[in-house]
């Protein structure tokens, strides 16, 4: 082989090798390629930014909510701490009042049996006393239970002791009070303690039903 012809041939294959050189890419290469090439399109593709004024805007009605809300949420506040201390300035002695009431009621047992000689000292005396403790119990908020005889059972305020039949009075009602219920407010003290009426009682109300019926029917 002649000279020239090895030089010709030891120059195409420096020229092969200088191509594949070129062709070849590591993959971190490859990596970096396609990261720029998809920020490339992410940026093309990209809204337009929002105008100035519209920003402007956008932020003011985000903020001016913000402010409707904090001002509702602060007048609820308000609402709820003047409801509470309102309760608690009428409910404050609502546990020395429930306390004061069996001491009423052994009083107004006292009344009765005083009332026999209403002209005495004594009666006279325990009726000025009874009078204050009306006014004291009425500056607090007490009030009696309404439970008339003949009126309508409520198991809200009343509380049915006994039943007794009664011709005069509807099945249900109230026949008379046992003691007496109080109440402060919208809150319950103690439930009236009542007699109901009843139409008949239970054993005549079974004999009724299971007496044998007569021939003619």
């Amino acid at each position: 082989m002649s000279f020239a012809m090895q030089e010709s041939m030891q120059g195409k294959e420096e020229n092969i090798t200088e191509e594949n050189e070129a062709d070849t890419t590591t993959p971190e290469q490859e990596v970096a390629n396609s990261a720029s090439a998809d920020k490339d399109a992410t940026e093309e593709t990209s809204e337009p930014e929002l105008d100035p004024m519209e920003a402007l805007q956008l932020e003011v009605a985000k903020w001016k909510d913000q402010a409707i809300r904090s001002a509702a949420e602060l007048d609820n506040y308000r609402k709820r701490m003047a409801r509470e201390k309102q309760d608690s300035v009428r409910y404050g002695n609502q546990r020395l009042l429930e306390e004061l009431l069996p001491v009423l009621d052994n009083f107004n047992m006292g009344m009765q049996a005083a009332a026999q000689e209403q002209g005495s000292m004594l009666y006279m005396g325990m009726d000025m006393v009874q009078k204050q403790i009306i006014e004291f119990l009425s500056a607090q908020g007490v009030e009696e239970v309404p439970a008339d005889a003949g009126s309508e059972f409520d198991p809200n305020v009343h509380e049915a002791i006994s039943q007794e039949i009664s011709e005069e009075v509807e099945d249900g009602k109230i026949i008379r009070v046992i003691r007496k219920g109080y109440r402060i407010g919208e809150r319950l003290l103690r439930p009236s303690n009542v007699t109901i009426a009843q139409t008949e009682s239970p054993e005549e109300s079974v004999d009724s039903e299971t007496a044998p019926q007569s021939e003619s029917e």
